[in-house]
């Protein structure tokens, strides 16, 4: 991807444009697309736009509230965001500037760094695949298939894609799993300072995926239907909910067996659950995590593992592993076709294997002058 931004479009997202003749459209070259919330009908289509529109006169050189347009007066009439019409009347002759928010302009930053899974596709058709080529035609479509199973498998252990949230930890002690989430990675509560504590899961309890009502001989109640009836809350979990690990022990409570020290505090126990920074459960039944009632109120950190595939194919890939997913790609082509070569097909395992091999190391970002401050520790003397 070559830079086709100024410094003031990256750094601060403005761009003037000139309008000698009066036009009812305005073309802009922003590297992220321009996004409006209204359509060339001026209904609104979407809550928020990414950028705003002044009219700079010799009047009014900078931009304030006088000079600028109204946002219900603007749409994009291009798919590459790069379009923004006028839906009343013409833009006037002017310079016109367009400004990003700063959401966008703070999307922006970093963005050379990767590479869209649409260009990983169309570079990989040209590339590898035509006359004279070890693939001599491939549908586009065969291409995205793979392309996309390659992202998703790469994002699990490669990519760089934790995704992580700052919640608060409602009195429910509930939240909803984030929309495009596949795995955690780690849960931390933050302190007054700003650092985290680390909050491990527990085995002392669990969170059942079907509650069928009983009747008095322990067997589960249908309904007209021949469906179990099910309970709307699980006991188990308003037990765990009310259960306060600040309050007195009692002989029926878990933490008994530790005596008068609560869990977590005492030398000698098991190691996962020797911390007081609480604990969580996973909810599969209700899509939730369930936190103990010590975190209540508490600002967490949740980090979690996306496919990556959520924006399909704008979804984002870093350039270190852009050669990975091209022998991927070629692999997987190559080994579900008929009367390919084994031996072609085994060649191509080993490239990716090894690209995938640079990618992880090259995404893995270690940098031996880190490494070596933290091992000096090992040459402090502790005194007795």
């Amino acid at each position: 991807m070559a830079l086709n931004e100024t410094n003031a479009q990256y750094y601060s997202g403005q761009q003037v444009v000139n309008v000698t003749v009066a036009s009812d459209t305005l073309t802009f070259d922003f590297d992220s697309p321009l996004v409006s919330a209204f359509d060339t009908a001026g209904n609104q289509v979407s809550s928020f736009s990414n950028f705003e529109i002044f009219h700079l006169t010799t009047a009014n050189p900078t931009p304030s509230p006088t000079n600028k347009i109204a946002e219900t007066d603007l749409s994009i009439v291009d798919p590459d965001g790069k379009v923004i019409r006028r839906i009343s009347t013409n833009f006037a002759t002017g310079n016109y500037l367009c400004q990003l928010k700063s959401f966008a302009v703070q999307n922006n930053y970093g963005g050379y760094a990767y590479i869209s899974l649409e260009d990983i596709i169309s570079n990989f058709l040209v590339g590898y695949v035509g006359q004279g080529k070890i693939i001599q035609g491939v549908k586009r479509t065969d291409v995205l298939f793979h392309a996309r199973r390659g992202l998703q498998e790469f994002s699990y252990d490669t990519l760089k894609v934790v995704k992580s949230q700052e919640l608060t930890i409602p009195p429910s002690l509930t939240l909803q799993l984030p929309q495009d989430y596949v795995n955690y990675v780690q849960c931390s509560w933050i302190d007054n300072s700003g650092a985290k504590h680390i909050i491990y899961p527990t085995r002392v309890t669990s969170n059942p995926t079907e509650l069928p009502i009983q009747d008095n001989n322990g067997i589960p109640t249908q309904d007209a239907f021949g469906e179990n009836n099910e309970a709307q809350q699980s006991l188990t979990e308003e037990r765990w909910k009310e259960l306060d690990n600040s309050s007195d022990i009692v002989p029926d409570d878990y933490r008994y067996p530790r005596d008068a020290w609560f869990l977590g505090q005492r030398y000698g126990i098991e190691p996962e659950e020797a911390n007081v920074n609480g604990k969580f459960t996973i909810n599969e039944r209700l899509g939730s995590f369930s936190f103990s009632s010590d975190l209540a109120g508490k600002l967490i950190i949740f980090e979690y593992i996306s496919d990556g595939l959520a924006a399909d194919e704008d979804s984002q890939i870093p350039k270190l592993a852009e050669q990975a997913m091209y022998m991927h790609i070629a692999h997987a082509i190559l080994s579900t076709r008929a009367n390919v070569p084994e031996y072609i097909v085994q060649r191509y395992k080993k490239d990716r294997f090894a690209a995938l091999r640079n990618a992880k190391i090259r995404l893995s970002n270690i940098k031996t002058q880190e490494i070596a401050q933290v091992m000096r520790n090992k040459s402090k003397w502790i005194k007795h």
